[in-house]
């Protein structure tokens, strides 16, 4: 009999791939999600992916309503837990962000303890890393400093929610608790499953190649492809690997959005921009937009990582991020019409 995993999520751009990964990995899934008119829509990508769904069930959950999170762990032997807001703008209220992200882990926790869950495979971000710094390497050691300026409703809402997972790990150590690791993405690009391309990275690639972009953000931190992604998720779950550690999932050089642009151009689109919006000019238009808002704590950013221990120990090889872009750009112009 497979094993069983409830994942959280699996509808989102890196939930689907986690799902396709898991099943093609002889588990049984059970994708949560937030309402069950979404069954057919995450059936249809899975399908149309070529993708045997037999093993996949769903169940209706919500971060912010404690019922049916004890069920649908019931008979589960792990949690991939991938569900979190991810607002491309920022939200009028902080809170409508931080308190899905940290109660929904909370959540899901508890009921993994309750239920004996094995091990629980959390997404993180390297925004829970590298918030508030400009420069240097960060490392799967370091956290963000949340008392730094402009941080983003979403790095607050992915550095919180981590810090809650890991301490309420500590405070239940005297009980049995699921063995916890962390996946810690930086900017994740790559083909999406299905149509949807109004993710933040698929929605950025899009209007990119769309030239709807006349100048990009002042920003470089590594990025990574969402299959990538997904390999180590569920890599992660295996019980030979280590446990209660956070890994890096990334490339090690920082990429900026005018390289992108660059190397899109190169591979002969013409809609993406190379232009680098003044600094002065965001903060300026984060006044009167959220989306720029979102970015200004990013701007002048040039972070590298530290994934060492990430390939040591998953034996992994990031694809390279020229790859990944014309992956992106080959599914994204399948959809919508580019500019070549």
């Amino acid at each position: 009999m497979s094993e069983k995993v409830l994942l959280t999520g699996i509808s989102g751009y890196i939930g689907l791939h986690c799902a396709q990964q898991l099943l093609e990995n002889g588990y049984s899934v059970v994708g949560s999600v937030r309402s069950h008119s979404k069954e057919a829509e995450v059936l249809r990508s899975l399908t149309n992916a070529g993708i045997d769904t037999e093993n996949l069930g769903f169940v209706e959950l919500d971060l912010t309503i404690d019922d049916g999170w004890d069920q649908a762990l019931n008979g589960c032997d792990y949690l991939m837990h991938t569900a979190s807001p991810f607002p491309i703008a920022n939200p009028k209220y902080e809170s409508e962000v931080i308190e899905p992200a940290v109660d929904g882990t909370l959540r899901a926790l508890k009921a993994a303890k309750n239920n004996g869950i094995k091990r629980v495979v959390l997404t993180s971000s390297t925004v829970a890393i590298m918030g508030g710094k400009k420069q240097g390497t960060i490392t799967p050691e370091q956290w963000t400093n949340l008392q730094a300026k402009n941080l983003s409703a979403y790095t607050k809402s992915k550095t919180l929610a981590e810090q809650a997972a890991w301490d309420f790990i500590k405070d239940n150590e005297v009980d049995k608790v699921p063995e916890l690791v962390s996946i810690n993405p930086g900017g994740v690009f790559g083909p999406a499953i299905g149509e949807n391309l109004s993710g933040a990275s698929m929605s950025m690639a899009s209007q990119m190649l769309q030239g709807k972009v006349p100048m990009v953000p002042n920003v470089a931190f590594p990025m990574v492809d969402v299959r990538d992604v997904a390999k180590l998720h569920v890599a992660a779950l295996k019980e030979e690997k280590p446990a209660h550690q956070r890994f890096i999932a990334t490339e090690t050089t920082p990429r900026s959005l005018q390289e992108m642009g660059e190397i899109l151009n190169m591979l002969g689109y013409t809609g993406p921009s190379t232009r680098v919006a003044p600094n002065i000019m965001l903060k300026f238009l984060s006044f009167f937009d959220r989306e720029a808002a979102g970015m200004v704590g990013f701007l002048g950013m040039r972070i590298s990582a530290d994934n060492s221990k990430t390939k040591e120990v998953f034996n992994w090889e990031p694809i390279p991020f020229e790859q990944t872009l014309k992956d992106t750009a080959s599914f994204i112009e399948g959809l919508i019409t580019v500019k070549k």
